[in-house]
């Protein structure tokens, strides 16, 4: 399999709203994080950090220009591995110690973290047995309901439990913008984990359906509006409350 080298492995391209995606495409697109950037007037936000491969704030340039706070959707080895490379970090209080102390077996590491993720390897190969999440100790530790202000735009922690406990959202009521991690994206929703939680997974479903987003930016796959969001849970709720 080809090796890329770390300059080629970052993509970049700026979607409207103020909001820069970032992801890894030699990963295929089931493990294929999406990392959100919003730029804000006292500070930025990074909504997830990939898979820590290859440095993340080396090799997007302008996240080492101005103070990145760093959050996690949750504690799944794809979405926090550059989490280390950032001085403020947040994660909700049910995956704070995960966080902290990100074992392979917790994180899904072992079950997923593989070769066949690839469509190509980062430099250096990529050892599956060698791969761990970097501890990053959380700075801050969300709840429901709190705020991340970053000066001139203001984000609402949505706890979303059901994928993982400590799944979050974040909304922005001024623009219709939902964060929706891996709660919702339009791809298979994954609720079958060790920790995951169906009955959970439904409220969150439901406190959801009746938000008016104007666009969904999820965890993976291509972000969508609010018509495509209500057939997604509409499906899901459809397919467990039926089971």
């Amino acid at each position: 399999m080809e090796i890329v080298t770390a300059d080629r492995w970052y993509r970049v391209r700026a979607v409207g709203d103020g909001v820069t995606h970032i992801d890894e495409p030699h990963i295929k697109p089931f493990y294929r994080c999406n990392i959100w950037h919003v730029r804000g007037r006292e500070r930025d936000l990074l909504i997830d950090s990939g898979l820590g491969v290859v440095s993340l704030r080396r090799h997007v340039a302008f996240l080492a220009e101005r103070p990145q706070f760093a959050v996690a959707s949750h504690v799944h080895f794809d979405h926090v591995g550059n989490h280390h490379e950032f001085a403020e970090r947040a994660i909700h209080a049910a995956e704070a110690p995960l966080l902290a102390h990100p074992g392979r077996d917790e994180t899904l590491a072992t079950l997923y973290a593989t070769e066949e993720m690839f469509t190509s390897l980062p430099p250096g190969g990529f050892d599956p047995p060698a791969y761990q999440v970097t501890p990053a100790p959380a700075t801050r530790v969300l709840e429901d309901g709190d705020i991340v202000d970053l000066g001139d735009r203001h984000f609402e922690v949505f706890h979303l439990p059901g994928h993982s406990p400590g799944s979050i959202g974040l909304w922005e009521a001024a623009s219709g913008i939902l964060f929706a991690g891996d709660t919702v994206y339009d791809g298979p929703l994954i609720d079958d984990a060790y920790h995951s939680d169906i009955a959970a997974y439904i409220r969150s479903m439901e406190r959801l359906r009746d938000l008016p987003v104007r666009v969904v930016h999820g965890g993976h796959f291509p972000s969508f509006g609010r018509e495509r969001f209500v057939a997604l849970i509409d499906a899901y709720l459809n397919e467990k409350r039926g089971a």
